[in-house]
């Protein structure tokens, strides 16, 4: 007998699909670099709201992406964009602005400094959407070469890891086991 709890779940149809892709790589002159790529699908024919080529189903009405080289420091060398799809002929345009991220040092409040440079009408949306994560991808790609550098630490001397997320917050075993001297166990409400 079929489980009742199960044939009250509603169905769904797929109405979109995207796939958002991150990559970093090690380059062979010293520097990195880290890709980020965004591939839009519709699984009916769509035609752009104002106008355009209708784009089949299946086939992906955005396919685009941004390439970051940056060296060890986390300053941007060079960037690139690419467009394969889009549902406009002037979209690629909107990766140019991109070239201002040059110089830029990728570090906390990246995102906020990406979004005041190139927000709304200077830049491409899904290509400035693609930035956030490839900041956090790029970390990621120095983390092997940074395993045995010195922790960051805050003015204070405090591992500056500590509560930056969930695993790392101040009163979990994380923090308990590598920095013990900075755990801050969580007060039990029920002790009072």
């Amino acid at each position: 007998m079929p489980d009742a709890v199960s044939s009250l779940e509603p169905t769904r149809e797929e109405v979109h699909f995207r796939r958002i892709d991150m990559y970093g790589y090690r380059r062979s002159d010293g520097l990195f670099e880290v890709e980020g790529r965004v591939i839009d699908r519709k699984p009916c024919a769509f035609t752009p709201v104002s106008g355009g080529a209708i784009v089949p189903a299946g086939q992906p009405l955005h396919d685009m992406g941004v390439r970051i080289v940056f060296d060890e420091q986390m300053v941007v060398r060079d960037v690139q964009t690419f467009t394969n799809a889009a549902p406009y002929a002037i979209c690629p345009e909107g990766g140019r602005a991109l070239q201002g991220l040059k110089g830029l040092r990728i570090t906390p409040g990246w995102s906020r400094t990406v979004r005041d440079l190139l927000a709304g009408p200077n830049s491409c949306r899904h290509l400035l959407d693609l930035l956030s994560p490839m900041a956090t991808t790029a970390f990621q790609a120095l983390s092997e070469l940074r395993r045995n550098q010195p922790e960051p630490l805050d003015a204070d001397g405090r591992p500056r890891k500590i509560d930056s997320c969930y695993a790392y917050a101040a009163e979990r075993e994380l923090v308990l086991r590598r920095w013990p001297r900075y755990h801050r166990p969580k007060p039990n409400p029920s002790s009072n």
